[in-house]
């Protein structure tokens, strides 16, 4: 039975009102804090502003896209690199289009937020998702994880940064390197697509796909309400 699509938070945080911090650790990359704001669950990083469950529209195409591309292939592997607020797995869960879903989430607070206590607060979106036979969660490195783990994949949802050029730990730049990206193409089944999301374009980084040899490599723009849009990077490797 798929996961129901989760209830929204309010859609906006009122300008006066204060952020009230939820949890405060530090974690094994550094400081990370979940606060409220209005209505919303915000995830800061090292003092970085990371994501909060405003919207989802960009989670859930980095989801959809990938699973588009894959072009109808049966009960397809998916692996989600970061749990964040939830939104990309939540979105995988809904549907039956996936068949195993794997996230690898490498920050303890961020799993304990979703999963621990009688009344997680990110549960109320993530908690059906976790639910679900289909899921497995890693806690591991994400890029570690790929250079150690002996599984296959059919799509790689990536949303552990602000993007390739705006990266929230200096030791993350290694995930959009080329030897970065030669262990996702090698977790990559043929045909396999790499989905990457980015708080901004970046032509330097679509240039580096082409030339680790994945091929179909595009970016699909999500508009915002200031500012440039957030984007999805997507390529294929090889069959």
């Amino acid at each position: 039975m798929p996961a129901p699509h989760p209830a929204p938070f309010a859609p906006f945080a009122p300008e006066e009102t204060v952020p009230e911090v939820l949890d405060r650790r530090e974690g094994p990359y550094g400081e990370v804090v979940l606060r409220r704001h209005g209505g919303l669950l915000q995830i800061i990083a090292n003092g970085t502003f990371l994501m909060d469950t405003s919207d989802g529209r960009s989670e859930r195409l980095l989801v959809d896209a990938a699973l588009e591309a894959l072009g109808g292939r049966e009960a397809p592997r998916v692996l989600i690199g970061g749990l964040g607020v939830g939104f990309s797995l939540a979105h995988a869960a809904a549907g039956p289009g996936w068949g195993r879903i794997t996230v690898v989430e490498r920050e303890p607070a961020v799993i304990d937020w979703h999963t621990a206590g009688e009344a997680p607060p990110l549960a109320r979106l993530s908690g059906a998702a976790l639910a679900d036979p289909r899921t497995e969660v890693v806690r591991a490195d994400l890029l570690e994880h790929l250079r150690t783990t002996t599984a296959t994949y059919d799509a790689l949802c990536l949303d552990i940064d602000n993007g390739p050029d705006w990266t929230v730990t200096e030791d993350n730049d290694g995930m959009y390197a080329p030897a970065g990206l030669a262990a996702c193409a090698a977790r990559l089944t043929g045909g396999g697509v790499l989905a990457v999301w980015s708080a901004q374009p970046s032509a330097v980084f679509e240039r580096t796909l082409r030339k680790c040899g994945f091929r179909a490599v595009r970016t699909e723009e999500i508009p915002v309400a200031r500012g440039v849009p957030d984007v999805v990077h997507l390529a294929v490797k090889a069959a």
